[in-house]
């Protein structure tokens, strides 16, 4: 399983993007899939995540209401829709899958297959 994300670029505060993790494979469609960032010196966060038949997603507390997952099981791909972007949005987005149980969604411990990432800047 291989992972592509893309759709990162330099923003202006208040713009939106939106980010795409298309996986190679026949599984794709089984499994939850997450959005996590970081930023150089500091811990991989979590940002969202969506189940399997999308109809579940989850989101960390800083992009609610902000960010929007979605998935297409037909095209093998992951979307996060992000609105209203801040300069603390500013990190390098990663896709994987979530290997272990929803409840553990959050961990990045749980997830496998990271995706090689997408720079996402936002300018103040």
């Amino acid at each position: 399983v291989q992972l592509q994300a893309s759709g990162g670029g330099l923003v202006q505060a208040g713009d939106s993007l939106r980010l795409s993790c298309i996986a190679s494979g026949r599984t794709f469609r089984s499994y939850a899939m997450g959005w996590f960032r970081q930023n150089p010196g500091k811990e991989r966060e979590f940002v969202a995540v969506i189940n399997w038949s999308g109809s579940s997603s989850d989101y960390a507390d800083s992009v609610k209401g902000r960010f929007t997952v979605s998935r297409d099981n037909a095209k093998n791909t992951m979307y996060l829709q992000m609105n209203s972007l801040k300069s603390e949005d500013t990190a390098v987005y990663y896709c994987a899958r979530l290997r272990g149980e929803w409840q553990l969604r959050s961990d990045p411990r749980q997830y496998e297959y990271w995706g090689q990432g997408t720079l996402v800047t936002v300018s103040s």
